[in-house]
């Protein structure tokens, strides 16, 4: 009798968005529901699993290296949708963009977005993603209704928002080690355009950030800064602050994603360093000097402006990058921030993207969530070995001693005390990690 040929295939070509780390992975893809039943439960292969998406985390969270990838985009119908109240369930493996085409002419819009479209729903709510609202919209996790979950064992559950299930608080921010995610209900948000009224604010240092910060959170739904990490003295932490509002002038027209520009090679390892970049920084700061004021902007280019370059990651050269986003409280930030960024400024490593921005209060159903109430900056650091390794060490002391949280969607190397410190719960996720379900990433933080 012969065997039937596994659904799973060797790939070596398999990285995250940072691709730093390239190992093989043994992947299948779907392209039915009922095809996920037969690659888990006991008759399936009883190594470890992990559902993946798009895979634009940065780091090992969507990796299980030498272990087995269900790659979910095969996965990607529309289930039900309520135009009058704004309703959606849909399968995990659909695309942002895929749903905002579809919503957005109607009149909807998530709740809150990442920095990208291109990232799956069942990754979305696996790092429960956060955007520029989260001071007044919360986390992805506080949008989702309900959730289609597949156990490691077989068993399927259905969970929602409004039970009292650990179950649910687990999986939202729980990395995809509660299950695959199957499907996701989301509570979309009305929106009247497609377009947004942008004020741009050039700011001369850190401690005029924290004023704009609190003067915009009151009147301002989406807000955001563009920091100059390696400014120093008087001008330290001086940047681009954003404030934006939807319009309603009834223009409900979707992105395209056809990309305008495209990265086809590595660039030469040499081509960010601290003086290019100091240059960059100089030159994107005195730019928006120049067009400082209110403008209209798509959707597409205030939420997404990234997105228009595909492939963008390989600016950084063939060694990838890390990402390095943190939060600090607010009652440590104001001290702790230009700490952290002299400490960047000082250590040779250039962050061509520097991006800070405050979170609000609204707390994520999320065990393992991210965002919480204070300030996070996100960095991106050409990976150069020891040295780029040493000065993200010397950041996590800083963002240890002020109490603050690395996030794990941004992360490569944090440790396994820097990890049980961002996330205080832990303890109550840990009944609820599937047995099955491990990823390159938990393999190091568990230890």
């Amino acid at each position: 009798m012969m065997m039937a040929a596994s659904p799973f295939i060797l790939r070596t070509d398999i990285c995250s968005w940072g691709r730093v780390v390239r190992e093989p992975h043994y992947v299948a893809r779907p392209t039915f529901p009922a095809a996920l039943s037969s690659l888990t439960g006991p008759e399936s292969d009883s190594s470890s699993l992990l559902a993946v998406g798009l895979r634009r985390s940065y780091g090992d969270t969507p990796l299980n290296a030498g272990g087995r990838l269900i790659e979910m985009t095969g996965l990607n119908r529309f289930i039900h949708f309520d135009a009058q109240n704004g309703i959606v369930r849909a399968d995990a493996g659909m695309s942002l963009s895929d749903l905002l085409r579809f919503t957005v002419p109607k009149g909807w819009f998530t709740a809150t977005s990442p920095g990208t479209r291109f990232v799956t729903l069942g990754g979305a709510v696996a790092n429960d993603v956060h955007g520029k609202n989260h001071h007044s919209a919360g986390s992805f996790g506080c949008s989702v209704r309900a959730l289609g979950l597949l156990r490691g064992n077989g068993e399927r559950r259905v969970l929602e928002a409004r039970s009292d299930n650990g179950l649910f608080a687990a999986t939202l921010g729980g990395l995809g080690l509660t299950g695959v995610i199957e499907w996701v209900e989301l509570q979309l948000s009305p929106i009247a355009s497609a377009w947004l009224d942008v004020e741009t604010i050039p700011y001369g240092n850190i401690d005029a950030f924290w004023d704009l910060a609190a003067e915009s959170a009151g009147g301002f739904e989406h807000t955001v800064a563009w920091i100059d990490c390696l400014s120093r003295g008087p001008h330290a932490g001086r940047g681009i602050f954003t404030r934006a509002n939807w319009r309603r002038d009834g223009r409900l027209d979707p992105h395209d994603d056809r990309s305008w520009k495209s990265v086809p090679l590595d660039a030469p390892g040499f081509a960010l360093n601290r003086f290019s970049v100091r240059a960059f920084n100089e030159l994107y700061y005195r730019a928006h000097q120049r067009k400082a004021g209110k403008q209209v902007q798509h959707y597409s280019q205030h939420f997404y402006p990234l997105d228009a370059i595909r492939s963008w990651n390989r600016l950084y050269g063939a060694r990838g990058m890390l990402q390095y986003q943190c939060v600090l409280p607010f009652e440590t930030a104001r001290a702790a921030m230009p700490v952290l960024l002299d400490a960047i400024a000082s250590s040779g490593e250039a962050s061509f993207l520097a991006v800070l921005k405050t979170f609000g209060e609204k707390v994520s159903p999320g065990l393992l969530s991210f965002p919480r109430p204070g300030a996070t900056l996100a960095l991106d650091f050409p990976f150069r070995g020891a040295g780029t390794l040493a000065t993200l060490l010397r950041l996590d002391e800083i963002v240890r001693e002020a109490g603050g949280a690395l996030y794990p969607a941004k992360d490569g190397r944090m440790s396994a005390g820097m990890f049980r410190q961002s996330f205080p719960r832990l303890d109550q996720f840990l009944p609820h990690k599937d047995p099955v379900m491990t990823s390159s990433f938990w393999q190091r933080v568990s230890q």
